[in-house]
């Protein structure tokens, strides 16, 4: 059987929802190797673009319940039934590499629903909370037929607005505070969160939950209104996972926000921007994988460090040389 046979079946199996073979097919496009590369680019391309998920980013301080609100969450969405993959990124070590993957077992009854899917994945230390290939991962649900895909990002952090790169929605998952709550989140990332819950609200800290809440809904008020928003939004809603207390008005909330988006063209638009967005990010990748690469510019960018920390030469100028070299060595 031949390579391109092997692509085809490969993906067949996907459009027709076989989770085994979407999970070897994300393992494919999740790899460095290049030969893998080359079998991922030509997959990407045999399942097609024909097929939209609603995508939904998800993120939230440590400990605030993440697993907890996709499980419960997830739970939801199957039970109404709707398909569910969930995109896990851990985060990898700086000095080993390694992730724990551990979100299958925090999420073991939305594993064994036949409607979910869960793909935990390294982040590999990329920038913004999000693995580079998870795009393509989303793409691949997409193709096998669900009808959410939730992303799942590491921390919170103003860099984490990548996030917004390759979601519909993104959501903030907080939990009740103080005060200075309102402090610890960065502007950037209450900028574009679409809808903030404030997780926990039960038992002794719903009482805080509520003021909590509150909080954030003043803040919110005082942002700029953002052109892809209607009135109201975005806006800041109570929720129990531990409970399944106020997910449905949260999904509510989040069909409404979609329906208004796709009524007045904001979701083709987005789209649109993404894909062009996701274009850059690849070009840039390639470039950088072909400096370490190519021995001559790999051998190049290594003097050129050397003269720049040495004081021998300014890194602007270096750097142009570098480029220049791209340009000589075409």
């Amino acid at each position: 059987m031949t390579r391109s046979t092997d692509i085809s079946e490969m993906a067949s199996r996907i459009r027709a929802g076989d989770r085994r073979a979407l999970a070897r097919a994300i393992t494919l496009v999740e790899s460095g190797r290049a030969d893998h590369r080359a079998d991922a680019l030509a997959l990407l391309e045999a399942v097609g673009q024909d097929r939209q998920a609603v995508r939904i980013g998800l993120s939230g301080t440590p400990g605030v319940g993440k697993s907890t609100f996709i499980e419960a969450f997830g739970l939801m969405l199957t039970g109404l039934e709707k398909r569910v993959a969930v995109l896990a990124v851990d985060p990898s070590s700086a000095r080993s590499g390694g992730s724990i993957l551990g979100d299958k077992t925090r999420m073991d009854h939305l594993a064994r629903d036949p409607r979910a899917f869960i793909r935990p994945s390294p982040s590999q230390t990329q920038l913004g909370g999000v693995a580079r290939r998870t795009r393509e991962a989303v793409a691949l649900c997409e193709a096998a037929g669900f009808d959410v895909v939730l992303i799942e990002t590491v921390g919170v952090g103003q860099s984490e607005t990548v996030v917004a790169q390759m979601s519909d929605l993104f959501v903030l998952l907080l939990a009740p505070a103080g005060g200075d709550e309102l402090q610890g989140v960065k502007r950037g990332i209450m900028e574009i969160a679409d809808l903030i819950l404030v997780n926990k609200a039960d038992g002794a800290l719903k009482q805080q939950a509520m003021r909590t809440c509150a909080d954030y809904a003043g803040a919110l008020r005082l942002l700029r209104k953002r052109q892809q928003d209607p009135d109201g939004f975005p806006k800041a809603l109570t929720i129990s996972a531990l409970e399944s207390d106020g997910l449905s008005k949260a999904w509510d909330e989040m069909q409404a926000l979609l329906a208004w988006r796709r009524d007045n063209g904001v979701w083709d638009q987005t789209r649109a921007s993404q894909r062009g967005g996701w274009f850059q990010d690849e070009v840039r990748h390639l470039l950088l994988a072909r400096l370490q690469t190519d021995p001559e510019l790999r051998d190049a960018m290594a003097r050129s460090e050397a003269e720049v920390t040495a004081g021998e030469a300014t890194p602007e100028a270096a750097a142009a040389r570098i480029v220049a070299s791209l340009r000589e060595s075409d």
